[in-house]
């Protein structure tokens, strides 16, 4: 279980009104309780006549279409009466849906709209339409817009309580906005085409949630419908709305093909004469087609999964584990929901690079279900531990299958199952199991099984024989079950998970086998509506970790308080004691830290988070004081400027001097000029500097490196776009005590999105 931390989640949304209509809404942009006989849902009607994507409500289609409205404050407020008035309206066609918002406010100044790249405006005003196509709690689509036409998009899967918004996904359909004397209006055009829904041509019936996110002094996230605060489940909440009769998907079928070129030239040193490498050209296709509203097949050759914009740069000091990295590529990202599990089985970064990939998903009544098939060119192997972890390249090619499936049992119970096969020549890693998830009123219950079998070549079983023991042919099961409870003021948590020592999932991350964990937590909150700060959580858990012989790895008590307040702040002081294993011997280790962050203008997000504490030196199997400050936040500079940044200082100090210290900067900048073009510029740093003489091993005494990117993109919609950028990066070590050794590159990516 994790300390709350609020984060700013997608939700917000509101209404329309054409022309006719917009008088009398904007005569009233403050706080009025819903009419008495108002009750969020009704039939959509079908629109006659045609309407223009273009911000503005003066289409006389909108005429016939249901209206709503944003009716209620469900944070901070304990659903009253909504502060702005937003009016919905909602109308379909033979083959998409509208919707279209008139958003009033008392102070359209204060108003925040920012120009910026597809999913990166939620901080801003912004209105949105949530959709449970099947109507059943578990999967919906979160589409999002600002007053200027700035869309974000957004799986949400309600069964997936560690990630429940899914960014990664691009959707295609249209959006307008424009500021208003009295406030702003949106429309949205949302083809059937985006959506997967039930088959059949007969009346639908979806989950639908109206959404307005006000931010001003508090982020106000306002709804069509009452959240009750002891609800842990807020798709079961959205209204009810019938209609969508003969809804029309078309050919559905998409072809996007892709060419991306590179130049890179590497030196030893600053003064060396520079190398140049082959200039690369990579065409590539992706097809995508629904043979019906609930199946999606694609298929790619040769796909191109280069990245447009950098991994954020983490500094692997004084850990042992392989570092996370976000997937970015568009085919593994596209419908990635369907294959989550308890446990992290599939992570596709370990498909390195596919010659091809087949991928389908879909749902039918109360199966839901997955499938990939792929040939790897280079995979990698995170070679598992239980004290660390790293990755190992595979010195040849593998052919991958996955396969997820999900049978729902009414709104309560879940059964699943999930595998994951690789196979190369002399290599193969195969996991299996069965999974369930009960969810009913404020307790949730989870349970995953899993089995692997495993061969390895020699330079695999070499890496980990010393830690595992020396078997080309591991096996072993994992196993995990976890119960929740949730109301308005109450969580808790408690959950046990086993993994043998010869348990591999090599398609997925898990960095650590060979142990037992169990955990009980709890979190207590207070709402103090309409106080300067509106609520107050307390948070606590203990833990204990035995390795598979029994010895103990680590057991944990942590306790956090935090607090929501003015300037939409969040702080929080939370302490650790623990008793942790290293190298042989037993460490005391505890640490506080104090976490911060708010917004003084509505323009600018200043964050600061401290640690100081006795920690592990893990290079030298010490303790010392280690402290840690991090600076974060971003800024907007007039409507399409941005700037962030994030620098993280590190020090640990023991036997009277300072064994390291270390530091790493992202920061960057994007210049968004309209809707379609952007100009972003990222850099990237880091230095580590240890004291040789308070180590008896030899280690880097220095370490420096750093990176820039420049990246410009134009973007008609997510599949046809243009990508021309350049990158340089340098380092410096003991060995290479010459600035720099360093690579330099540029490259171009094209693609479209051709719809036959």
């Amino acid at each position: 279980m994790k300390p709350f931390v609020p984060t700013p989640h997608a939700l917000a949304a509101a209404l329309l009104l054409c022309a006719p209509f917009a008088h009398a809404a904007s005569q009233d942009a403050g706080a009025q309780p819903p009419p008495a006989n108002y009750v969020p849902g009704g039939r959509i009607p079908q629109l006659q006549g045609e309407i223009a994507i273009d911000g503005k409500l003066d289409d006389a289609a909108w005429q016939g279409a249901l209206v709503q409205e944003i009716a209620y404050d469900t944070r901070p407020g304990d659903n009253t009466p909504a502060p702005v008035k937003t009016v919905v309206r909602i109308g379909y066609t033979a083959d998409a849906l509208y919707v279209a918002f008139h958003a009033t406010d008392p102070d359209p100044s204060k108003i925040r709209a920012h120009l910026r790249d597809r999913d990166a405006m939620f901080n801003d005003d912004w209105v949105g339409v949530f959709l449970d196509t099947f109507n059943d709690h578990r999967r919906g689509y979160e589409l999002v817009v600002n007053p200027l036409g700035v869309q974000g998009d957004i799986i949400r899967d309600e069964t997936n309580t560690n990630n429940q918004e899914d960014s990664s996904w691009d959707g295609l359909w249209q959006s307008a906005g424009q500021l208003t004397a009295d406030g702003y209006d949106v429309e949205f055009r949302i083809p059937f085409s985006t959506l997967r829904f039930p088959t059949g041509g007969g009346d639908q019936r979806w989950g639908i949630s109206l959404y307005r996110n006000w931010p001003r002094d508090k982020r106000h996230q306002l709804a069509s419908h009452k959240v009750p605060r002891d609800s842990n489940c807020f798709q079961c909440e959205w209204g009810k709305y019938d209609g969508m009769a003969g809804a029309q998907q078309g050919r559905n079928l998409e072809v996007v093909p892709t060419l991306t070129m590179g130049k890179t030239q590497t030196r030893d040193a600053a003064g060396d004469p520079w190398r140049s490498g082959d200039t690369s050209i990579e065409p590539g296709i992706d097809v995508s087609w629904a043979p019906s509203p609930a199946m999606t097949l694609n298929a790619t050759i040769n796909p191109d999964f280069s990245q447009v914009e950098t991994d954020q740069l983490q500094l692997d000091i004084n850990n042992s584990f392989a570092l996370f990295y976000q997937e970015k590529r568009p085919f593994f990202l596209e419908g990635a929901d369907y294959f989550t599990s308890q446990f992290d089985v599939l992570y596709t970064r370990q498909i390195a690079d596919p010659d091809y990939g087949l991928r389908v998903t879909g749902r039918d009544g109360g199966n839901t279900y997955g499938a990939i098939v792929a040939r790897d060119a280079a995979p990698q192997v995170l070679i598992p531990g239980t004290q660390g972890s790293q990755f190992q390249a595979l010195e040849e090619k593998a052919d991958v299958a996955v396969g997820r499936y999900r049978y729902d049992i009414g709104t309560e119970l879940s059964l699943g199952a999930i595998g994951t096969f690789r196979q190369g020549d002399d290599y193969a890693n195969n996991v299996a199991g069965v999974d369930a998830r009960w969810r009913k009123g404020a307790h949730t219950a989870t349970a995953q099984f899993l089995h692997s079998q495993s061969e390895y070549p020699d330079d695999i079983v070499d890496l980990y024989k010393d830690d595992l023991g020396n078997d080309a042919t591991p096996s072993g099961n994992a196993w995990r079950a976890q119960y929740g409870f949730s109301n308005r003021n109450w969580n808790f948590d408690a959950w046990h998970e086993s993994i043998d020592p010869g348990f591999r999932a090599d398609l997925g991350f898990i960095g650590m086998v060979g142990y037992d964990k169990s955990l009980v937590g709890g979190q207590r909150m207070w709402y103090r509506d309409g106080k300067a700060f509106e609520r107050i959580s307390l948070y606590a858990d203990w833990d204990i970790t035995h390795r598979f012989d029994g010895q103990l790895l680590e057991r944990e008590l942590e306790a956090q308080v935090g607090v929501n307040g003015p300037m939409q702040s969040f702080a929080s002081l939370h302490g650790m004691t623990r008793i942790a294993y290293w190298n042989g011997k037993l460490f005391d280790e505890h640490y506080v830290d104090l976490n911060a962050n708010f917004r003084p203008t509505g323009n600018l997000q200043l964050g600061a988070y401290l640690q100081a504490g006795t920690m592990i030196d893990r290079d030298a199997s010490k303790t010392g004081q280690r402290t840690m400050l991090e600076l974060f936040g971003n800024a907007n500079v007039g409507r399409g400027i941005a700037v962030d940044w994030d620098l993280i200082r590190q020090r640990m100090r023991r036997d009277g001097g300072t064994a390291f210290t270390a530091t790493v900067l992202n920061a960057g900048g994007s210049w968004q000029f309209d809707p379609r073009q952007r100009l972003r510029v990222t850099l990237q740093g880091s230095e580590v500097k240890r004291d040789q003489a308070l180590y008896v091993d030899t280690v880097n005494e220095t370490a420096r490196d750093w990176a820039a990117q420049l990246v410009y993109s134009y973007k008609i919609n997510p599949r046809t776009a243009l990508y021309a950028g350049a990158s340089y990066g340098a380092f410096m070590d003991d060995d290479n005590p010459t600035m720099f050794g360093s690579t330099r590159s540029v490259f171009l990516k094209l693609s479209y999105g051709w719809q036959p």
